[in-house]
């Protein structure tokens, strides 16, 4: 669960940085998004390692899920009865995260890539250049889509907290030493994620970016 959390950090970081180019202006973001597709070539076919790239990310994702049910399913099987103590407060609100995050943020990647990569939901459609799908996806006039982007990346940032948090218990990395850097390494990555992954929404859908 740890690696493939990893992965998917990292293509997170790579994406935000990508997305963030549409403060560089439309031909800047369609430049950036046609690199992406010609990387290697003439070595490689047109979208060779992009394709390899999102293969990777899917392996992750579904793995990411089975890791998570298989570790759930290994929890109860290993006390099937209930404490007598109830879970804390903050316990009981990381697991909610994690669990109900989890699902939110799966179904919203779904309308993501509905909306911004397939062009099935973007009034732009498919064939609109890649910039010219993003502005159009967040107008002002579809306010309610980046609201949902915005509760979704929310919810990807505290998922992502607590998950590097517990990535570096799982790796044997935090101490009492080090609890509190780690603690707080893990909550500035998710903040810059957010904040990174909200500009370019809600800069659009205010008019600063047209």
């Amino acid at each position: 669960m740890a690696v493939t959390g990893a992965v998917m950090v990292l293509f997170l970081i790579g994406h935000m940085l990508g997305n963030l180019k549409i403060f560089l202006g439309r031909d800047s973001f369609n430049e950036y998004a046609h690199a992406l597709r010609t990387l290697a070539e003439p070595l490689a076919p047109y979208r060779t390692l992009l394709t390899i790239v999102e293969i990777v990310l899917v392996v992750s994702v579904v793995l990411h899920m089975w890791a998570a049910i298989s570790l759930s399913r290994r929890a109860h099987h290993a006390r099937p009865v209930k404490y007598v103590a109830k879970k804390s407060q903050a316990a009981g609100y990381a697991t909610h995260i994690m669990r109900f995050g989890g699902i939110t943020i799966l179904l919203f990647v779904i309308w993501h890539l509905l909306d911004l990569t397939f062009g099935v939901v973007n009034p732009k459609g498919f064939d609109a250049a890649p910039a010219d799908r993003m502005v159009a996806g967040f107008d002002a006039s579809r306010w309610w889509v980046t609201l949902i982007y915005l509760v979704a990346v929310v919810m990807v940032g505290l998922h992502l907290r607590h998950g590097v948090w517990s990535a570096f218990q799982t790796l044997g990395w935090a101490n009492r030493s080090r609890n509190r850097t780690l603690r707080l390494s893990a909550g500035l990555l998710s903040a810059v994620l957010v904040i990174g992954f909200l500009a370019p929404p809600l800069a659009i859908t205010f008019g600063v970016v047209k």
